[in-house]
């Protein structure tokens, strides 16, 4: 049987969180421990936590929400390509990849397993706006990368996002990619279906092709 890898980080008050964002909290409302039948627990986060789709509505007032994101472009083969900048994912990077058979793509940098580290990382590799407008023009239609946005930290303008979110493309960030060895395989990426919402946490996996 074909190993699969998980490359969701795990939800757990250790997550780091983008500054800002709420933190991820779990408490018990019901315990076994204490008497009660069962456990039930109550969470409490941000939708960009942890291993998280952007919707188009995160940037744009009329974009669509996380439930109307298409099922056929969140699962299917994705290409894992490894780029080695300490800062970031531009231009030379994309036309150095052969993405014309390619429709999702998944960005390996250094920062992969960093998310296992509980200190918000402000020095994150990120995506520049030209960089996410040449894989637009690539036909590229799913984007992931290993931490917690395609944005450079404090952008002023958000060019990235606005960049990729425009032409309908979905965003995945904080995957953890340490597992992955670049390559092709075949992906599923579902975010929860909460109605109306900007993104959503979602569980990633990926499988080998043969």
């Amino acid at each position: 049987m074909t190993r699969i890898i998980d490359v969701t980080a795990p939800l757990s008050a250790e997550l780091p969180t983008f500054p800002g964002d709420p933190r991820f909290h779990m408490e018990f409302s019901h315990r076994i421990a204490d008497g009660e039948p069962y456990n039930v627990a109550k969470v409490t986060m941000g939708v960009h936590s942890g291993t998280h789709v952007d919707a188009p509505y995160h940037f744009l007032a009329e974009g669509a929400t996380v439930e109307a994101l298409p099922l056929e472009i969140l699962m299917g083969k994705v290409r894992v390509v490894h780029v080695a900048s300490r800062d970031a994912i531009d231009v030379p990077d994309i036309d150095g990849l052969d993405l014309s058979d390619e429709i999702r793509v998944f960005f390996k940098t250094r920062m992969s397993g960093q998310l296992r580290s509980p200190a918000f990382q402000e020095d994150f590799v990120y995506l520049t706006p030209a960089a996410a407008a040449r894989l637009v023009q690539a036909g590229i239609k799913l984007v992931g990368v290993d931490y917690l946005s395609v944005e450079k930290f404090q952008s002023p303008d958000f060019g990235a996002h606005h960049a990729l979110l425009r032409a309908g493309v979905v965003i995945v960030e904080g995957l953890d990619l340490s597992e992955a060895d670049p390559g092709e395989y075949d992906m599923a990426c579902l975010p929860l279906r909460i109605v109306g919402a900007d993104g959503s946490p979602a569980r990633v996996v990926l499988r080998k092709r043969l």
